[in-house]
């Protein structure tokens, strides 16, 4: 499996790149998956639903199932955060993984960079970001795209990683 991130601080359009990325690479053939981090707790589970209840009373691991989709939630009780090595084992083979989130990791990615959200680039000191896409002007050693030009940077990742 290829994998390769969008990083970025608060509000730098990293959400929305990864939505029209992942149109338009499945558009051309490609499978995708995506792999998102969160720096707060959240839940797909609703309370009253039998699956939460499970989780509620002490279940390590509840797996929901329909004909349309499954979910395998893992509650880490007190245990570290799994890496991001640990977490891309459990996803089904794809060509392709997106990661948005987890900046600081090692893996290739792409900067996105809003000049609205006030945030310096991390580009300058983190030679794992390929290139920028950003809605101004930027001055880097790298490549840069206009942040809505998703088709040249789904041609960029997919050249980058040999798609």
């Amino acid at each position: 499996m290829k994998i390769f991130g969008i990083a970025g601080y608060k509000n730098a359009g990293k959400t929305g790149l990864m939505e029209r990325l992942v149109a338009d690479i499945t558009a051309r053939g490609l499978t995708v998956s995506t792999l998102k981090h969160a720096h707060h707790s959240f839940d797909i589970d609703h309370p009253g639903k039998d699956s939460f209840r499970h989780r509620a009373v002490g279940a390590q691991q509840v797996l929901l199932s329909s004909a349309h989709r499954w979910a395998l939630m893992t509650e880490l009780r007190g245990a570290p955060e799994p890496t991001l090595q640990d977490l891309l084992g459990q996803m089904a083979p794809v060509d392709l993984v997106l990661i948005e989130g987890w900046k600081r990791d090692h893996h290739p990615k792409i900067e996105a960079h809003r000049n609205a959200a006030g945030h310096a680039l991390i580009a300058p000191d983190d030679p794992t970001i390929r290139a920028i896409a950003s809605d101004t002007v930027v001055k880097c050693d790298r490549p840069v795209f206009d942040l809505d030009d998703t088709p040249a940077i789904a041609a960029f990742i997919l050249a980058e990683v040999g798609l």
